[in-house]
This record gives structure tokens, sequence and C-alpha cells, in this order.
């Protein structure tokens, strides 16, 4: 007979690990449980945190093409309505992962040297272009004013 090693931890199938962290939050309604309680308080709930979240949702959509910071507004809304709504909630989260990995790729050495020199190639041909109207047209303007 084999002697196994029994002073080593065993994992609990029933009980999952739930860290604390956001990330590992139980999915669904983080409504307060005397809401969740009654059927129709908590369908009213979910009503109302639909229409906020549907309000700013639509305010960052109008936003896009003003002024302003529309695709904050819009994930701000995707936020209200990862308080109730499950689906949401995914896509919040697969959000925020894209976003992170997004930030870190911009952070490489590599890619932060590969944009420098494209800005300044950038930067050089318009100035070329600038140099070329200027001493094409001088300063005044093509178009009457």
């Amino acid at each position: 007979m084999d002697k196994t090693d029994t002073d080593a931890p065993v994992a609990k199938l029933d009980e999952p690990e739930k860290p604390d962290t956001p990330e590992h939050q139980a999915w669904g309604s983080r409504a307060p449980s005397f809401i969740q309680r009654s059927r129709a308080l908590h369908v009213s709930w979910q009503v109302g945190v639909f229409i906020v979240g549907l309000a700013i949702v639509i305010g960052g959509i109008i936003l896009l093409p003003l002024p302003g910071p529309g695709w904050l507004v819009i994930f701000a809304g995707m936020a209200v309505w990862a308080t109730e709504f499950v689906w949401a909630q995914i896509i919040l989260r697969w959000t925020k992962r894209k976003v992170t990995e997004a930030a870190q790729r911009a952070l490489d050495p590599k890619v932060r040297r590969r944009n420098a020199i494209l800005t300044a190639v950038g930067l050089v041909i318009c100035g070329v272009l600038l140099g070329i109207y200027l001493y094409k047209f001088g300063l005044e303007m093509p178009w009457k004013v």
C-alpha cells in the first residue's frame, strides 16, 4: 500500500472560493434585501434602474458627436445597469478587461516608440504641406471672406 500525504490541503468542491475583489462579486441584483423580498417592489426597482441607465446611455450617445465625454457617459450608464442586470455585468466586465489590455499595450515601450515616430513623421508631413501652401498662395486665403 502506498502512503499518501494526508496533510495536504484539499479543496472543497461544493464551496467555490469567492475572493472579495469586485471582479468576483456575485452575479445579479444588488438591490437592498427589503426590495428583493417583494416581487412587485423588485420589478419596480429594476424598471427604475433600467430607465435611469437608459437616460444616461442616451445622453452619452448624444454626446458622441458633440464635445463631451460620450463614451465615458455610456459606460456610466452601463455601470448603472450592471447593478441589476447580469447581461450588463458581463458586458461591463468584458469592456474593463479590454480597456485594461489596451492600456497595457499602449504602455509597452516598443509601441510608445512607434507612436512617437509616427507622430513625428505626421507632423513633418503637415509642416511640409503647410510650407507648400504658403509658398504657393502666401498668407491670403483662397476664398473670399
